[in-house]
């Protein structure tokens, strides 16, 4: 399975990725108008075991199965991480 990235111009770190190329209509009008213009950047081979960077594999193959899209959203803050685990004072 094949899927095509396209980033938010209007929210930062955050990627939509679509079962066919420039397939906008899959994204509810709602989400478009969130992420405002979205610009093509990569396109994927989804196969099993394949390592993505902030997603996994099998969740975007099955979100692009069942609704035609996957949404990536930035990673959270170190604000928002619990310090604790590294053991550092704040």
């Amino acid at each position: 399975m094949h899927a095509y990235v396209y980033k938010s111009l209007k929210r930062a770190d955050t990627y939509v990725f679509l079962a066919a190329r420039d397939d906008f209509e899959r994204l509810p009008e709602t989400l478009r108008a969130e992420l405002g213009p979205l610009r093509f950047v990569l396109e994927v081979a989804l196969t099993p075991g394949r390592k993505l960077a902030r997603t996994d594999a099998d969740t975007v193959r099955e979100h692009l199965a069942v609704r035609g899209f996957h949404l990536q959203l930035p990673p959270q803050g170190v604000d928002d991480l619990p310090y604790e685990r590294w053991g550092r004072d704040v």
